[in-house]
């Protein structure tokens, strides 16, 4: 039995990966503030004997290091996500994002934790050149939840190379399967299109469609996970991806039903497609669910989103008004 320590535990990746390492026999350690997280993510892992849990918010906390005594791993998922919050308050996403993180490297170094996992972004591209788009490719940040998490990245690289601690960095695209977080601010496109489906809705289609994303289903991210903690490796940093690129308009179709186009939003990329050469040939990690069967496992436990806020042509817009206001500047 190891133990492990999952930061954002009750988050969507976070509760999967608790799952799984449960599942295998290990125990686990799960810190979360619920800014994000839900508890209800945790629904099994509070059935096994081997879960702990602790409400604990990582910029803030000063039982870091005493919960890190004896943990042999430790899974750094703990973020604040979404663009527009990032974008009115900057302040609150660098504590967590960039002052949690080192909070979080502090206490692994002081504790002595054998590995140190951090689940980067691939917002940190901001628009690249070139597709499928390399881990050397350049960084250049949109928005500030973008530059945090890439903060945190360089944070935990540095800690590697100063402080010996044996660390890596996933670079995770566009996460999508059951739990994915649908409460809050408008975000993830299949919270927002598993609603409208629900309530009969039209799909809510950002310009015409023809973009495409590295839609990756979260058990195949937990796997990557799981490879890296179980892996010599240490100091690199690593895409995890599906493999392949999907438009919209793909996601509209396999879904079914009508749709209406709303206006594309500034800073956004066309595409995003992950290289994954490299972790395929430094962990032998590989993709296994398909964008279709992913998809299909959706639309069985639909039920899941009905909870989900319901949003409209003009809700969306009254939403993103900031995204429009200042990533238009910059773009």
């Amino acid at each position: 039995m190891r133990t492990y320590l999952v930061s954002g535990a009750a988050g969507f990746i976070g509760s999967h990966l608790t799952d799984f390492l449960l599942a295998q026999g290990n125990k686990v350690i799960g810190i979360d503030s619920l800014d994000v997280g839900r508890l209800d993510n945790l629904a099994v892992a509070y059935k096994n004997p081997n879960f702990v849990f602790h409400h604990e918010d990582i910029f803030t906390s000063n039982q870091l290091t005493n919960l890190l005594k004896d943990v042999d791993t430790v899974f750094h998922l703990a973020a604040l996500a979404d663009i527009v919050p990032s974008i009115e308050i900057p302040q609150k996403y660098f504590n967590t994002n960039v002052v949690g993180t080192m909070k979080m490297l502090e206490a692994a170094r002081d504790a002595g934790s054998r590995k140190f996992i951090y689940a980067a972004s691939s917002s940190c591209y901001g628009i690249p050149e070139s597709y499928p788009t390399k881990e050397s490719a350049n960084i250049s940040p949109m928005y500030p939840y973008a530059l945090t998490k890439n903060l945190g990245e360089q944070l935990v690289m540095h800690w590697a190379q100063v402080y010996g601690i044996d660390a890596l960095s996933l670079r995770f695209f566009n996460v999508y399967g059951p739990r994915a977080r649908t409460a809050g601010t408008y975000g993830a496109v299949f919270g927002v299109f598993l609603r409208q489906k629900i309530a009969g809705k039209p799909f809510t289609v950002v310009g015409d469609g023809s973009q495409s994303r590295d839609f990756t289903y979260v058990s195949d991210v937990v796997s990557a996970l799981v490879c890296a903690a179980d892996s010599s490796l240490k100091m690199e940093i690593l895409n995890v991806g599906s493999g392949n690129t999907y438009t919209i308009n793909r996601l509209v179709e396999l879904l079914g039903g009508p749709s209406i186009n709303i206006p594309k939003r500034p800073g956004e990329p066309d595409i995003t497609f992950a290289d994954i050469t490299k972790i395929k040939e430094l962990l032998g990690w590989e993709p296994l669910v398909t964008f279709e069967n992913g998809v299909s496992s959706l639309l069985l436990d639909i039920d899941q989103f009905s909870d989900a806020p319901l949003w409209t042509e003009s809700t969306i817009a009254d939403a993103t008004a900031p995204w429009f206001e200042h990533l238009a500047k910059s773009t």
